[in-house]
């Protein structure tokens, strides 16, 4: 396994964009560290850390709504991640397909700005 330790030397905490890897939808953003990571490399399924409680958070252990993960890759500065994957459910703790689902800004409403 290739060192890990390169993609946190800038902060402790990575982002993490989680999109469906067969729709292309941008199911949700959670935080990794080093620990979570590793273990997502090791389940094959998402491990992310959870800022408000402060432990690692394997998403779906409890909802069943597991992310298994096809792929992971970081950008230029190696300070995001961006995790493929296939859902099984949900990925939004609402129930909702994607976490984002409130709009700001629509193309068609640029003309109110």
């Amino acid at each position: 396994m290739q060192d890990l330790a390169a993609y946190f030397e800038k902060s402790a905490l990575v982002p993490a964009i989680v999109q469906d890897a067969d729709t292309g939808a941008v199911l949700m953003l959670a935080y990794m560290n080093e620990a979570a990571l590793r273990e997502t490399l090791a389940l094959g399924e998402t491990v992310f850390w959870s800022r408000s409680r402060q432990t690692l958070w394997h998403k779906g252990a409890t909802s069943g709504n597991t992310q298994r993960v096809l792929s992971i890759t970081a950008d230029c500065d190696k300070d995001s991640l961006l995790i493929q994957v296939r859902p099984a459910g949900p990925a939004c703790h609402t129930g909702a397909v994607t976490c984002f689902f409130n709009d700001i800004l629509k193309e068609n409403d640029r003309g109110d700005l």
